[in-house]
Formats: structure tokens, sequence, C-alpha cells
């Protein structure tokens, strides 16, 4: 997991109920970094990991009295609450209604995963950030408690904790698509700030500086297909694409083994 280096005056964990005082000592000691009973101004670090409203969340200075950032397991605006929900979209198209398994291999905050997991794909998450992945457990977590969830005896993705270069080339078995949502490169001209969520993890974590090794070890390892996400100013990843699916702002480029 993390060093203290990694983190070292840049994240705390708080704890603001006593209910979860052991969960957080142990976090605390996971990620090598001071565990707070309260916080001021004058607090070194900028970032905070809590429980609050039972939901782990990720705090800055300025989030403290906003509630903080937490994986969000309910559907977005437009996607369906029901399960499995239908294959539409072009995410849906890029990674292909014959596709049983799917491992996201830049997790993040999930949303993509969990998007698919609600249309009935078998997905695997890599995650390297050890803050993210305490996110992602909790949300995961609480996923398995939902109702619906619980009803059909689902289990929410399973998660896998590594560099996924090194994830990737280790799997035992081929899945049938590798999904890559890597950071995106900056936009050049004037466009809205990014959501607070990626502002942080870019403070936090940094951009992707391997994002070309991760699909040339993705396109070794997948069973079929490797679907990249990118916006829609940015360069393939992989060089020219098999098929390209079209959204909003964001194309996904699929990549066939073989081709």
């Amino acid at each position: 997991m993390a060093s203290e280096l990694a983190y070292s005056g840049k994240l705390a964990v708080l704890n603001n109920d006593l209910l979860v005082s052991e969960q957080s000592q142990a976090l605390a000691n996971q990620l090598g970094v001071p565990l707070y009973y309260s916080v001021d101004k004058k607090t070194a670090e900028d970032f905070f990991l809590t429980w609050r409203d039972g939901e782990l969340k990720l705090l800055d200075k300025e989030l403290l009295k906003k509630g903080g950032l937490s994986v969000d397991i309910q559907p977005r605006n437009g996607e369906q609450r029901s399960w499995p929900a239908p294959k539409e979209g072009a995410l849906a198209q890029a990674i292909g209604r014959k596709t049983k398994t799917v491992v996201d291999a830049t997790t993040g905050w999930a949303q993509d995963s969990l998007h698919l997991f609600r249309m009935g794909y078998e997905v695997q998450c890599i995650e390297r950030s050890p803050i993210m992945l305490a996110l992602l457990g909790d949300a995961f977590q609480r996923l398995e408690q939902v109702d619906w969830v619980q009803r059909l005896k689902l289990s929410a993705p399973s998660l896998l904790a590594g560099n996924a270069i090194e994830v990737l080339a280790s799997l035992e078995d081929a899945p049938d698509c590798i999904y890559i949502d890597p950071m995106f490169p900056p936009k050049r001209k004037k466009s809205a700030l990014p959501k607070k969520s990626m502002l942080i993890l870019r403070d936090l974590l940094g951009d992707d500086s391997d994002s070309q090794q991760l699909f040339d070890v993705a396109i070794a390892a997948t069973g079929k297909k490797v679907v990249v996400k990118m916006p829609d100013y940015a360069e393939p990843l992989g060089g020219k694409p098999s098929e390209v699916f079209g959204s909003k702002l964001v194309r996904y480029d699929v990549y066939l083994r073989g081709n």
C-alpha cells in the first residue's frame, strides 16, 4: 500500500465519530498518515478521509463543511435503475453485447464501472491509489447492502489493488474487454473547469504518465478488445482504432485484438 512518503503532509484521517474510531485508526495506519479528531486552518494537511453519513468521504479544507466526496453508487442522470439495464449508448456499443467480462484498468471514482455492472457485465476494477481503494472498498460494501442487489443475489464488482500494468500482465484469465479511461490531457482552448472530484484526484495523484504503456499491456492481455475513453479533442491512444463510438464531448475507441 502507500508509504508514509506518498501522502506525507497532504492527507490525514479525520475521526468525528467514536463508532468508527477503530476503523479510522486502522485506515490511518494502512495509509501511513496521521489520525485527527479535529482540524483547523493551522492543520498542515489539505485532504482528509472521514466517515460521514455512513460513507467514507474524501474532503479538502474547502469541503469540510460541505459533506465531502464519496463514490456514488446510484445511477447517474439518464442511466437506467433496472437490472440488467439496457445495453444502450456509446459506452455499451463500444463494450459490445456479446462481451461478458470487463476489466476496468483505471477505475477512479468507478462511475463507468458501476454503469457496466448495472448493465449486467461481470466487472473487475483495478486501482493503484490506496486512497481510491479505501473509497471504492467502502462503496462496494454499501452497494452489496442495497435491496435490489441483495434480492437478486448479486456481488459488487471485484476490486484488484495495484498498478494496472502489473495486474493485467498477471491475469490468469483473459477478460473479453479491458476498459481504459486515462486522466484526460489538458484541453488547449478555454473550457470549463473540471469537476471538483477530478481536481482533488489530480492534486493528490497527479496525471497519468504511463497511459501508452498501459495500453500496450492491455492489448496483449485482453481476450477480444480494448476500449479507450477519450475526450473528443485528444489523439487516439493506440493509433487508428478498429471502431469509434461517439458521445457528448467524449468518444470510445475500440481496438480489436489481432487487428
